[in-house]
């Protein structure tokens, strides 16, 4: 079951969102957090078993991730794990659910660090959940901007 979950109604297709998200490279646009995404060369996504590395900051730090694509179903979810060398971090989710009007968008997190390294972060750093819960939401509404913003009418 994931810590954090989010979600938001978005006027765009499930097809869009979904090719916005699984577009890993351009989560930089969106995330607080992430400054982008590399895929690998030997595996280039998003498809399922694709790898990838994470550049992130916040404030003066700055670290790589590294990932793998584990679920790639278009239009419906996409959801990726997250390691910091052999250490599993996290597992994060977005799903698409067509409404009569858009698209509900769910970020999902869960936190995967062994309980040891989560309780030292969260007390030199403070709660991640909290903090994924604030970048989750302005992740999604930046999402939304530029999905509603690129099928809007002309």
């Amino acid at each position: 079951m994931p810590d954090v979950t989010e979600t938001i109604t978005v006027a765009a297709s499930p097809e869009a969102l979904y090719a916005l998200v699984s577009d890993l490279p351009r989560m930089g646009e969106w995330s607080p957090e992430c400054t982008g995404v590399t895929w690998s060369a030997r595996t280039p996504g998003p498809a399922v078993g694709a790898r990838f590395t994470g550049r992130n900051r916040a404030g003066a730090a700055r670290w790589l991730t590294q990932g793998r694509v584990l679920e790639a179903t278009p239009a419906r979810t996409f959801t990726f794990a997250i390691h910091f060398g052999p250490i599993p971090i996290a597992l994060w989710s977005y799903t698409f659910t067509p409404l009569d009007a858009g698209v509900l968008v769910t970020e999902s997190w869960t936190d995967r660090r062994p309980a040891p390294l989560r309780l030292a972060m969260n007390a030199a750093f403070g709660d991640r959940a909290d903090l994924n819960r604030r970048g989750m939401r302005t992740t999604l509404e930046r999402l939304r901007s530029t999905a509603e913003s690129a099928h809007a009418p002309s």
